[in-house]
């Protein structure tokens, strides 16, 4: 008796969502990304107005003063949806896990000297306030802002702070034998050092930005953009050169963390600033405004850490790098200075 096996191919009746056809084309198959992002942000029958801001819908394109013609021209070029962001975030913390082990079976920061061990403990303790204030911010852009191609990247974003100030914790607890000390120590200079005080009340002026696009803007591009090159390249290089490879290892997750987010919130930017020059010239603004006071924030923390005169070259070769980042953006940040000076100028002429 003889069997012939056949394959028959079946056709898919259609290739993705009715809603995601309608921007693709029917006969285009959608990635993963593209099906978990577009047009999924609720536009009507929505219950209730807020009590607290009558005068906007729940979901509200008016809460920020960016303006798109399509909230879904925004695109995360690492094409998170949940799966490939859990996965990729779970590889990475197999491997930050590693790193902790090494560190700890090998005591490179336990058997450092008292000396180096609270010159870590100084800086890199205190960090992790800054990044829960980041969780919250960018918990309010999340809640706020519009468009599920910005809304559940920010959600991710979220999370990965609370992971950052979770390392951040247990760096603190390798110092001190897990003793608790070192995060104490840490939450009484974040509330009571003079150094730390500026930063602290610039994080705390985010939380209460009403604008998320804003906040968007200040959090991710600026206070990132300035602080982490600052702490991770070049406090990081100054204290591992003093107290060994351990801390290089504990940072190597928020350095390889910062290059991957810096993509996205480039594009974010990117796409902003290209629908319209009124959107160029709010983002200089925004940016402009939150970068003078992000580099007054950091400048005691730069000259405790590395002292004054290499802590201010520090920041300003940060600061340059920033500014070529914008312009390469599309985000004039030197003419906007330029206005802003000569506006301050003008205010400060009119009241002698």
């Amino acid at each position: 008796m003889q069997i012939d096996i056949k394959t028959t191919a079946v056709q898919p009746i259609r290739q993705t969502f009715s809603h995601v056809a309608r921007r693709l084309g029917a006969d285009k198959p959608a990635s993963r990304y593209q099906e978990a992002t577009l047009d999924l942000q609720p536009e009507a029958n929505f219950h209730y107005r807020p009590l607290w801001q009558p005068e906007y819908e729940l979901y509200d394109t008016r809460r920020t003063a960016i303006r798109m013609s399509d909230w879904y021209a925004f695109k995360d070029p690492r094409q998170y949806y949940y799966g490939a962001y859990t996965i990729a975030r779970s590889r990475q913390q197999e491997m930050m896990e590693k790193n902790i082990e090494f560190v700890t079976r090998r005591a490179l920061l336990s058997g450092l000297p008292d000396e180096q061990k609270q010159a870590i403990a100084a800086l890199m303790v205190p960090l992790r306030h800054v990044e829960w204030a980041a969780n919250t911010n960018n918990c309010y852009v999340t809640a706020y802002g519009w468009g599920t191609a910005i809304t559940q990247a920010t959600m991710y974003h979220s999370m990965d702070r609370l992971g950052l100030a979770q390392y951040l914790s247990r760096v603190g607890l390798l110092l001190d034998g897990n003793q608790g000390t070192s995060l104490e120590q840490g939450k009484a200079s974040w509330l009571n050092d003079p150094v730390w005080q500026p930063l602290r009340r610039l994080v705390e002026d985010l939380m209460v930005v009403r604008d998320w696009f804003e906040t968007f803007v200040a959090q991710n591009a600026v206070l990132d953009g300035l602080l982490y090159p600052l702490v991770y390249r070049h406090a990081d290089a100054h204290l591992s050169a003093q107290c060994g490879a351990g801390l290089g290892m504990l940072n190597e997750f928020a350095i390889g963390w910062f290059d991957e987010t810096l993509r996205w919130v480039d594009a974010t930017l990117k796409t902003a600033a290209a629908e319209s020059p009124d959107n160029a010239q709010r983002l200089a603004q925004w940016v402009v405004r939150w970068r003078e006071r992000t580099l007054e924030a950091l400048r005691p923390i730069a000259r405790e850490t590395l002292g004054a005169t290499q802590g201010d070259a520090a920041l300003a070769e940060v600061d340059a790098a920033f500014a070529a980042r914008m312009t390469k953006l599309g985000i004039d940040t030197a003419a906007q200075a330029d206005t802003a000076r000569t506006e301050a100028l003008a205010k400060e002429a009119s009241h002698v």
